[in-house]
């Protein structure tokens, strides 16, 4: 549940990041795409459209994404993501294989740098 919940809410933050934040929407620049996040037995999943320089999301898979992130179960997905150091857990879960990655791994690191501009705001000029 509280797996489900956190992409959930990472859905919500991305689309309000993608409609408030000129540095996010800049990384959002000729980008149309699809990507998700899942459980192994595919129980748990979201996945994410980029469009427009704008994302939103929806529950379950979709058939071609541009790349897939597999956690090993929903403990261990909530673990990773609500970790203090989010770079390190994975690079360790995917050393384990608890962590497996398919698609275009270059947008796989385009997607963490993204998630590091959530919340942030670019200073305004007065």
């Amino acid at each position: 549940m509280k797996f489900r919940l956190l992409l959930w809410l990472l859905g919500r933050l991305l689309a309000g990041a993608s409609r408030s934040n000129p540095e996010f929407r800049e990384q959002l620049v000729d980008r149309d795409l699809v990507f998700q996040l899942q459980t192994r037995d595919g129980k748990i999943a979201r996945h994410f459209i980029v469009k427009d320089q704008r994302i939103r999301s929806a529950a379950g898979t979709v058939a071609q994404p541009a790349f897939s992130i597999t956690f090993r179960n929903a403990s261990y997905g909530f673990a990773t993501l609500a970790a203090a150091n989010k770079q390190l857990a994975f690079m360790q879960g995917i050393q384990n294989k608890d962590i497996q990655i398919s698609g275009n791994p270059a947008l796989v690191i385009w997607f963490q740098g993204l998630t590091q501009l959530i919340g942030s705001r670019q200073k305004q000029v007065a």
